[in-house]
């Protein structure tokens, strides 16, 4: 599990295609600094732009992490190259406090930015969500875009607004947002039980 606060953007060092059972995986290696180091080791889990991959091998200085041709099919993994800086978030553990939400790094589909514009101190977007996610998007809600915990300020249809703080902009890679941009988007697990639970009465 993760909260959804980035602790650190890396940079995605180099790609490595692999084939298995004739589909494409990939491996990635991403260079991170002091903050993750303790926090990483073969086998433990880490957000990468919102998806949640597994630590392969380390070097002083990055991991490595397979990313299955399913994940690259339904996160924007696959569109990144060299040299892309990512958000990371090593796993929550006991004690950690909850600064953002419940974050399961399973992401749920693609949301793409129709405009930005900046408002005061903070940076207004709106997105457009993929059409049968849109119904678990609600205002004040909770949403996760590229691994960052973001509330959700009003909601048309498909159609949501978030607002980007400084820091928000200052620590993580949506300072550089521009229309056009595609992001992981997972919704609140809340929400997915609530329909669940509806779904039983």
């Amino acid at each position: 599990m993760f909260t959804g606060i980035v602790q650190q953007v890396g940079t995605l060092r180099g790609v490595e295609p692999r084939a298995a059972a004739g589909a494409q995986d990939m491996r990635l290696e991403i260079s991170f600094g002091d903050i993750a180091r303790e926090r990483l080791e073969p086998g433990a889990s880490v957000a990468v732009d919102g998806v949640c991959l597994t630590v392969a091998a380390l070097t002083p200085d990055s991991f490595f992490a397979d990313a299955s041709a399913e994940t690259l099919r339904v996160t924007t993994l696959g569109a990144r190259r060299a040299g892309a800086r990512m958000n990371l978030e090593p796993a929550l553990r006991v004690g950690d406090l909850l600064g953002g939400h419940w974050v399961s790094g399973h992401v749920d589909g693609i949301a793409e930015v129709l405009s930005v514009a900046d408002e005061a101190r903070s940076r207004r977007i709106e997105l457009a969500a993929p059409t049968p996610l849109a119904r678990y998007i609600a205002r004040k809600g909770s949403v996760t875009l590229d691994g960052v915990s973001l509330t959700v300020n009003e909601v048309n249809g498909a159609r949501f607004t978030i607002n980007l703080i400084p820091h928000t902009l200052e620590v993580t890679t949506l300072h550089g947002l521009q229309t056009g941009a595609r992001l992981n988007l997972e919704i609140d697990l809340l929400a997915r039980y609530v329909e669940r639970l509806a779904e039983s009465t």
